[in-house]
């Protein structure tokens, strides 16, 4: 069987954020914190929000897509609106209003109102997404633009929920969202959109087979995820089983994400218990793309070609001393 343990540890080195692009990320989210905080403060004249990290920055788990726009989501949570009445709450849409004016000229990028968040772009490179909530009666509230507008919503439960299988399991459920991620992402470029990161990790973490070896940890994992997925594919929030995350994909999206991932089961698998460490490189290389290292299979010593050669002039003399005998029918 081709053991690519060190390979995909490499595969991960590569897909990984580094340091130096995880400070980066810090110090524009603590930017633009600093900005909206001044801005309720001095602008709207009400208490600063407060701000909570959600989503892959959050668990760890961001990778460096393939088209180098890396995201950051930074939760904003309102404090100056009643917790008991949400009678005099402003709509959602003024709530973005606040967000794209106190981020205005951040960058040298418009901000994007979009349905769930403001996003802060930095030109080429990455962006912050903005989301924004509230506490009612105890529940915190989605600003939603839209028919949903407020609505519950709780990104701390879930990223806490995420890092306490962490802490059960190991961080290599963490390497293996990861892998997972950037999977979707190279074959988002193949197929079309595959379903987001949120919905990913959920998979992951759900059907997580552990192993001692990388190649087969996630070979496994992601055998159960085919299983899961089919025939029907549906995720539910694991801390709120009232909200289905895949709701929003279409029928077309879904088959076209349980095609993708029963083939990378089949393929992961082949890779697995293939001869070659070479061939199985390949096979990886189909699924995870050119960041996944390519094997050349170590060349035979000439202590082992010179036996092959031995063997065959054995044969040679064998069969000029023993001709085959024509069937006489005796």
């Amino acid at each position: 069987m081709a053991d690519l343990h060190n390979e995909m540890g490499t595969y991960h080195d590569k897909v990984a954020l580094s340091s130096g692009k995880k400070t980066s990320l810090r110090t524009s989210r603590d930017a633009i914190r600093e900005r909206t905080r001044k801005y309720f403060r001095d602008k709207l004249e009400v208490n600063a929000p407060k701000f909570h990290g959600q989503g892959s920055f959050a668990m760890i788990t961001t990778i460096n897509p393939l088209d180098g726009e890396f995201d950051i989501d930074d939760g904003v949570y309102l404090q100056h609106l009643d917790e008991t009445s949400d009678s005099n709450w402003p709509s959602p849409e003024t709530v973005h209003r606040w967000l794209m004016e106190s981020t205005e000229n951040q960058t040298n990028e418009k901000s994007i109102d979009k349905r769930t968040c403001v996003r802060v772009r930095y030109a080429g490179q990455y962006h912050v997404d903005l989301p924004a909530y509230a506490k009612l009666n105890g529940t915190f509230m989605l600003a939603e633009k839209g028919d949903k507008g407020w609505h519950s919503s709780d990104s701390k439960a879930l990223t806490e929920w995420f890092n306490n299988r962490i802490q059960k399991q190991g961080e290599q459920l963490r390497r293996i969202v990861r892998y997972l991620k950037a999977w979707a992402d190279y074959q988002s470029q193949k197929r079309g959109k595959m379903p987001n990161g949120l919905i990913l990790t959920v998979l992951a973490t759900l059907n997580f087979r552990p192993h001692a070896r990388e190649d087969k940890a996630l070979a496994d994992t992601v055998a159960a995820i085919s299983v899961y997925v089919n025939p029907v594919f549906s995720v539910l929030n694991p801390v709120d089983s009232m909200e289905e995350l895949t709701s929003r994909l279409s029928e077309t999206q879904k088959r076209r994400f349980q095609d993708a991932i029963s083939d990378f089961a089949s393929d992961a698998s082949e890779a697995i218990n293939h001869e070659s460490s070479g061939e199985a490189s390949e096979i990886w290389r189909e699924q995870l793309g050119d960041r996944f290292p390519l094997v050349k299979d170590e060349e035979e010593s000439d202590e082992q070609q010179q036996r092959k050669k031995d063997a065959a002039s054995l044969a040679t003399v064998y069969a000029a001393r023993n001709p085959s005998k024509p069937w006489t029918g005796k």
